[in-house]
């Protein structure tokens, strides 16, 4: 009930103020209202006047404004607000409305008052303030204390917050510790009530004044010393009523509170002071410090001027003490007690005492010292000064010229007063004074009549500077020769060379001569003219030689000696030395021996002193022989080298330089050719040495096991078995023919020079076979040449026999290997075992046993790629079937690729197989093969095709051995027979004849090059001035027989090496062959084979001639002997039966050196015999 009726009255109040707001006349009336609702507006606020029409309940009214000034509202609008009321807006408001033209009345008048804010008063204590004094500001607002406060600084919008310097209770703000002017500062009241803050107050700046300032004064003032008494006084300015505090060094004087303080010094301090009271302030700032310094006693220090002084001058002595110039001083004379008093020849005046009329008294130690006498102070004495007397200059008369004077010439007298100068002179002649001269030098003619003594003359100076005159001279006397004195000329050297120095020296009995020298003729012009007595004629020509000739004069007019006598100057060309090295190789090496020689061209005697030098200026050797002899030589005898020629004082010209050069000990290099042997062939080993070096003879060796007593190599694993007794003068060296016992490593040395300087070893080459040996053979697992990386490989050495010791060894392209390495994982007495191959395995592998035997050799090559060629790792023997593969490493991926196949680069086949064979091999087959497809291309491999070889018995070999055998005895009788009808016989050695070889990459390429050659036709040699050459067949076969039969196959050969020694005769003794002298063959016969070597059959025969006897004298060793070959052929074989037996003989006949009849020893045996030995050609 009571909730309805609240609800009627509301809206009936709505009605009336809606509907029914209008008068009694139906004009709507404005009604203005003001917010906020009060008459009283503070500056600042904001008011806001709203004008309102009751009734009608339009809305799109505009209104108009009546207001205390224009333009105070906006018309129009029914709101009209001031958001900062100022005094200008106080008065009265109305306003009313208007729509269509029809306007409401207005409104009752609003009354706005704009009243101040009131403002805030603010106060400082103290004010001014003293450094570290607290400072309060208090803000006040009228008598109102709800009235909360803010505090600004520097700017009136820069709030002052709490903090330990600014403590803010209430209206207080306190400022503890200020140090220096702060400010301004401001303060403004706050509430909530109306009006909310008040207008901030006037701004305060807080000034701080600086406490008054202590300094200390110091009396006395000045140096101070110690044990003197010092007084400090400590001065504060403006304020009275101070304690005063002292301090040195920081440390206070407890005891010290009076404003001056006075104490003894003893040492250097720092002194200050500061004072304190009881009212503001109640400090004073410290004074500054003050440094006391504590100065030992000052020392004196004396002058003197003159010093030294003359005889009656006047002397000052002058002391001082620093530039004090309150000290007065003291004055003591010889001793440090004896003071000096003012006197008549002493004055005293201030720190001067002036000695007058100096005398022989003055002379003395002298010492000054400085007193205080109202501080009761002296310095320390001065260093004593000697005052020294000197005795007036004395004169002298210098005579010139000096010593004998001759009639005629003129003399200069010379008054001499040393150590001074602007004298003027006096002159005196025995004792009278020429009043006209006073020049210090006066010229006097003597007569030419006179003689004698000439008179006696004296000088003395005076000046006006001090000294003021000199002591007089002693007398000179005169004294005049009757006669024109003559010059002696001499001459250092007389014969010289060109290029020499020569010096002339003229002398003449008297001083102060000018020389004069002549050539050709002493009345000529002078050569020239010189003060000195000596005339040098510098690297002289033979144009400079003649007579010479001197005088000397002396004097203005000049006086003249007499000439001298002539002197005779012969001048030849200089010899020349020529420096030649012995022996002259252009490349010395290390330890040899070097002997130089210094000859002399155009020397004349050979009376000759040698000089050497290396890099020149430098002398290493002097001595009286022309050889200089280095032995051994090292490298720091390389350098450049000169010599000359030393005589007496005379030498040679420098010779030409030569360079020797010294290199380290040399390594020759070893080639062998071909490196892959072929049955029948000659192989050659090459030495080289340095190529700049000459004269050298080589040595060659065999690589063989080792043994005790022969040269090793340098890792103990073979020793050096030389090839041949004697070096040789040539650099290669020809294996004939060369078997399967020649294969093996070879090295070489060379040497030169007396004594012998040699070498080193060179590194050991290989000569291979590749054929299958009887003893033992090489296999390969997989049986192939090429092989892939990543894959196993074994090689193994089968034995045949009771053959035994057997180990594998490999050589690359860098080194070789003694024998199976451990890293190859898997090693048993004569196999090894690779289990995973890299391209560094690439070499040639073979067998070798303890005795040096070897088996085959197989040249494997590992590659990285991704296809090889399975190719015959041994030689193919013709009419075989020859298959070769392409075997590539991904062989699934494509099972049948196109394959092109290559001979020696040239394609000859495709396949799509990756296979092809050659069905019947010949020697036409022989080369380089590889195959190439897509998957990439293969090395190259070399393909060996050897001959059909034959077998025959033992039995025959033998027989044919001994017809060998006999026809040889024959032919030796023949030869006998012819030796001994010439006086002279000369032999020539036939070697197989070498073949044509072809070089490539592979060392394989060389086998079987050779083959199909037949050796040459042999001649024979049998006189001692003219070559008569036979050619020896032993059957009617022709040569085209043996050449098909070589051509069938290999051949057996029988070669004889002879050598023939005359022996010595016995007198009256006839030598008979060949009964008396029987010749012995052995003959040595083997098996041949199809496929193993043939025999060779030879005989080395060496036939001694006894020497003859002479009774006076011996003969000199004949030259080497040489060789005569003869050629063979017992029978004659058809081309397809096999091979051709073939003889041949090496003769070399040697002489012996005859002896005295007495002394002749006949060899043990006069016999001629010689050797036959079987010698195997290598098979397939």
């Amino acid at each position: 009930m009571e909730s309805t009726l609240i609800c009627v009255l509301l809206l009936l109040n709505t009605y009336i103020n809606s509907g029914h707001s209008e008068d009694d006349d139906g004009v709507a009336k404005a009604v203005l209202t003001i917010h906020p609702n009060s008459s009283q507006i503070f500056s600042g606020e904001s008011v806001t006047l709203r004008c309102v029409i009751q009734g009608g309940g339009v809305t799109d009214r505009e209104y108009r404004w009546l207001t205390p000034s224009t333009d105070q509202c906006p018309q129009k609008e029914h709101e009209c607000i001031i958001s900062a009321a100022e005094f200008s807006h106080s008065g009265d408001y109305r306003c009313l409305g208007s729509h269509q033209q029809q306007d409401s009345k207005w409104s009752d008048a609003v009354r706005l008052t704009v009243t101040p804010l009131p403002k805030a008063a603010l106060t400082v204590k103290p004010n001014h303030v003293f450094p570290g004094e607290t400072v309060t500001l208090m803000c006040s607002v009228g008598s109102d204390s709800i009235w909360n406060y803010q505090w600004y600084k520097d700017r009136n919008d820069n709030v002052v917050s709490q903090s330990v310097r600014h403590t803010i209770t209430g209206d207080t703000l306190t400022i503890n510790g200020a140090t220096v002017n702060e400010g301004p500062y401001w303060c403004q009241g706050e509430r909530e009530s109306r009006p909310t803050s008040s207008s901030i107050s006037d701004p305060v700046t807080i000034t701080v004044n600086a406490l008054p300032e202590a300094s200390v004064s110091v009396s006395p003032q000045g140096l101070l010393y110690s044990g003197e008494t010092v007084s400090l006084q400590c001065v504060i300015p403006d304020y009275t009523d101070w304690m005063f505090l002292w301090f040195r060094e920081n440390q206070q004087f407890p005891s010290q509170t009076s404003k001056s303080i006075t104490f003894p010094i003893t040492q250097t301090g720092q002194y200050r002071c500061e004072g304190k009271r009881r009212d503001h302030p109640r400090w004073s700032q410290p004074s500054e410090y003050v440094t006391i310094s504590v100065t030992a006693f000052p020392k004196a220090t004396l002058t003197v001027k003159p010093n030294p002084v003359f005889p009656g001058e006047t002397v000052t002595l002058m002391c001082s003490v620093g530039s004090d110039s309150i000290w007065s001083y003291k004055w003591y004379k010889d001793r440090n007690d004896n003071v000096v008093s003012q006197s008549v020849r002493h004055t005293i005046t201030g720190d001067t005492l002036t000695i007058s009329r100096a005398a022989e008294s003055v002379h003395g130690l002298y010492w000054c010292q400085g007193e205080i006498q109202s501080r009761s102070i002296s310095s320390i004495i001065s260093d004593p000064v000697t005052i020294t007397l000197n005795a007036l200059p004395v004169a002298s008369v210098s005579v010139s010229p000096q010593g004998l004077l001759y009639s005629g010439e003129t003399v200069s007298l010379q008054c001499v007063i040393p150590g001074y100068t602007d004298w003027r002179y006096y002159w005196y002649k025995n004792n009278q004074h020429f009043p006209d001269e006073t020049s210090k030098v006066i010229d006097i003619t003597i007569p030419i009549t006179q003689t004698g003594q000439a008179g006696q003359y004296w000088c003395e100076g005076n000046r006006v500077s001090r000294p003021t005159s000199s002591q007089p001279s002693d007398p000179v006397t005169l004294t005049v020769k009757d006669y024109q004195p003559k010059t002696t000329l001499t001459s250092d050297k007389e014969d010289v060379f060109t290029g020499d120095r020569v010096t002339l020296s003229c002398t003449v009995e008297s001083p102060g001569w000018k020389f004069y020298w002549y050539r050709h003729r002493p009345d000529s012009t002078p050569v020239t003219t010189a003060s000195r007595y000596s005339y040098t004629l510098s690297r002289v020509s033979v144009s400079d030689g003649g007579q010479y000739w001197c005088r000397a004069g002396r004097g203005d007019p000049v006086y003249y000696t007499l000439y001298s006598d002539p002197v005779q100057i012969n001048i030849t060309e200089r010899p020349v030395a020529v420096l030649t090295l012995q022996p002259n190789w252009t490349q010395i090496f290390i330890r040899e021996t070097v002997t130089m020689r210094c000859d002399i061209q155009g020397g004349g005697d050979t009376d000759w002193n040698y000089r050497w030098y290396k890099n020149s200026p430098v002398v290493i050797s002097f001595n009286t022989k022309p050889e200089y002899r280095i032995s051994p030589v090292y490298m720091s005898n390389s350098g450049s080298y000169t010599c000359e020629g030393v005589k007496g004082n005379k030498f040679s010209k420098t010779s030409d330089a030569v360079k020797l050069t010294v290199s380290d000990q040399p390594q020759p290099v070893l080639s062998i050719s071909p490196q892959w042997l072929n049955p029948g062939d000659s192989v050659t080993l090459n030495c080289k040495v340095d190529k700049t070096s000459t004269g050298w003879r080589f040595s060659w060796y065999r690589a063989v096991p080792h043994r005790a007593g022969l040269p090793s190599l340098s890792d103990k694993s073979y020793s050096l078995q030389p090839l041949s007794d004697n070096g040789t003068s040539e650099d290669s060296y020809t294996l004939i023919p060369a078997g399967p016992t020649h294969t093996g490593g070879y090295v070489c040395r060379a040497g030169r020079g007396d004594p012998v300087y040699d070498t080193l070893y060179s590194e050991p080459q290989f000569l291979w076979s590749g054929d299958l040996q009887p003893s033992v053979s090489l296999t390969v697992l997989p049986n192939r040449t090429q092989h892939f990386t990543s894959k196993s490989l074994s090689l193994s050495c089968e034995l045949k026999g009771n053959s035994t010791g057997w180990r594998l060894k490999r050589h690359t392209e860098t080194a070789w290997l003694p024998e199976c390495v451990s890293t190859w994982r898997s090693i048993t007495e004569s196999t090894c075992t690779i289990t995973s191959l890299d391209t560094w395995y690439s070499g040639v592998f073979w067998c070798e046993s303890g005795s040096g035997e070897y088996s085959n050799a197989v040249n494997i090559t590992v590659n990285d790629g991704d296809v090889i060629l399975e190719s015959p790792v041994h030689p193919v023997t013709e009419g075989d079937s020859v298959p070769l593969t392409c075997t590539f490493r991904h062989q699934g991926t494509n099972p049948n690729p196109k394959t092109d196949f290559y001979k020696d680069g040239t394609l000859i086949k495709n396949e799509t197989t990756g296979e092809m064979t050659i069905p019947t091999v010949s020697k036409s087959d022989e080369g380089f093969y590889k195959c190439k497809s897509d998957e990439g291309e293969s090395p190259e491999s070399w393909v060996t095709v050897r001959a059909p070889g034959s077998s025959t018995s033992v039995l025959v070999a033998v027989v044919v051995g001994l017809v060998v055998a006999g026809v040889l005895l024959v032919i030796l009788l023949v030869l006998l027979v012819r030796y001994q009808n010439r006086k002279g016989s000369c032999f020539n050695r036939i070697f197989w004849p070498p073949q044509p070889q072809r070089t490539n990459q592979d060392p394989q390429q060389d086998q079987g090059s050779t083959q199909g050659q037949a050796p040459d036709t042999v001649y024979t040699c049998l006189h001692g001035d003219a070559n008569i050459y036979d050619t020896i067949n032993s059957s009617d076969n022709n040569d085209n027989d043996v050449a098909g039969a070589s051509a069938a196959g290999p051949s057996h050969v029988t070669y004889a090496q002879i050598q023939l020694k005359k022996l010595a005769k016995k007198k009256k003794e006839k030598r008979n062959y060949p009964k008396d002298y029987p010749v012995y063959s052995e003959v040595k016969t083997g098996k041949a084979t199809a496929a193993g070597p043939v025999d060779v059959t030879y005989a080395e025969v060496d036939l001694q001639k006894r020497a003859k006897a002479k009774k006076k004298r011996e003969t000199a060793t004949p030259p080497e002997p040489e060789s005569v070959y003869s050629l063979v052929k017992p029978y004659t074989v058809p081309a397809a039966a096999g091979p051709v037996d073939v003889t041949y003989a090496e003769v070399d006949l040697q002489k012996k050196v005859k002896t005295k009849k007495k002394r002749a020893t006949p060899p043990e045996a006069d016999s001629v015999y010689s050797q036959l030995k079987p010698r195997s050609c290598p098979g397939p």
